[in-house]
């Protein structure tokens, strides 16, 4: 066994180290209380609150730059694409060409911004009778400069469409695999946007969760020397990785050229694995726009003042959907999907 097979550690906060082609990852865990009639946070719970720029837990929870309604209201991005995988909870998604949604449970979300669009991400408190847990994660994937100025796009890979994985080990110990991009073995995930860096096998781009279950034993397979690798242990007890004893809520960059055996411990143990060929191009990341030269981000930020990216066409800059509106997806063609 490698004794430096693990190349950095890092514990883990809200936001999470990445490396190319990732460029973002964002760990929301929110313990939301019983929704209000607007879906949103009774105001007896919002005093003493940096109301539109919440990130501090309070009370087990944070509105982030939400007034009412927990989230992110209408903002814009260019250069990259956002992964929101959610485990728990509901987003309300609206952008400025007319697509809305709402997605939650195991749901992810794959939207490729491109040449410009806004959204708005809302966090809807559905639950009147019972507090509202959310949890999810949000990875940006960076787009190369060829498609730096696709057209904006966005697709559902539905919870119960991903394909989950059970892997026995010698022991009987199961360790499960949810596949958001890439594959295991002989078991390929769902496509992800067309126009994505990870739509190309050759950038071997994997995106999963792990859970094994206790004193499960599990490898992640060697691919190369090039790729980036990184696991974060965000939620069980203790985890050997290749022998190494580590401690849970951290990141671990391993080797992308080498197997890596996980052994649990005596609690179920969670990861997520982000891995993939770099792009190796230039990053200039300002704001919501992720481009290759200042040039450019100063040309993002000329186009959204001159274009709007389509314009708003909502009522409000934070919208929910209404509360019977469970699982959605309504895209800038007319389709519509429901869970």
């Amino acid at each position: 066994m490698s004794d430096n097979i693990i190349l950095k550690t890092e514990p883990l906060g809200f936001r999470w180290g990445v490396e190319d082609p990732f460029l973002f990852c964002a760990h929301h865990k929110d313990d939301y209380p019983k929704g209000n009639e607007e879906l949103g946070v009774d105001e007896e719970s919002l005093k003493n609150r940096n109301i539109g720029n919440d990130f501090e837990i309070r009370d087990g929870f944070r509105m982030y730059h939400g007034k009412k309604v927990p989230g992110f209201p209408v903002h814009p991005h260019r250069g990259f694409e956002t992964i929101t995988i959610v485990l728990d909870g509901f987003v309300d998604h609206s952008d400025s060409y007319g697509a809305a949604g709402r997605y939650g449970k195991g749901d992810v979300q794959w939207m490729t911004a491109g040449s410009g669009l806004q959204h708005a991400e809302m966090f809807p408190l559905v639950n009147q009778d019972k507090e509202n847990p959310l949890h999810l994660f949000q990875v940006w994937l960076n787009l190369p400069k060829k498609d730096k100025f696709v057209d904006p796009y966005y697709k559902m890979l539905w919870a119960e469409d991903i394909p989950v994985i059970e892997d026995v080990d010698d022991n009987g110990k199961i360790s499960t695999i949810r596949l958001i991009a890439g594959k295991y073995k002989e078991h390929n995930a769902l496509e992800p946007a067309p126009s994505s860096w990870a739509n190309d096998e050759n950038n071997k781009v994997n995106i999963w969760i792990i859970t094994m279950k206790p004193n499960a034993r599990f490898k992640i397979p060697k691919v190369n020397s090039t790729i980036t690798r990184n696991l974060y242990y965000y939620n069980g007890d203790t985890l050997k990785i290749n022998g190494n004893d580590v401690g849970v809520d951290n990141r671990f960059k391993l080797k992308g050229n080498e197997n890596i055996e996980l052994i649990n411990g005596d609690r179920e143990s969670h990861m997520l694995l982000l891995e993939g060929e770099p792009t190796e191009e230039t990053v200039v990341a300002y704001g919501p726009f992720v481009m290759n030269t200042m040039e450019e981000i100063k040309q993002a930020y000329a186009d959204y003042w001159d274009t709007q990216f389509g314009g708003w066409p909502w009522d409000r800059e934070d919208p929910v959907h209404i509360k019977e509106k469970i699982r959605f997806a309504k895209y800038s063609d007319g389709m519509v999907e429901n869970r």
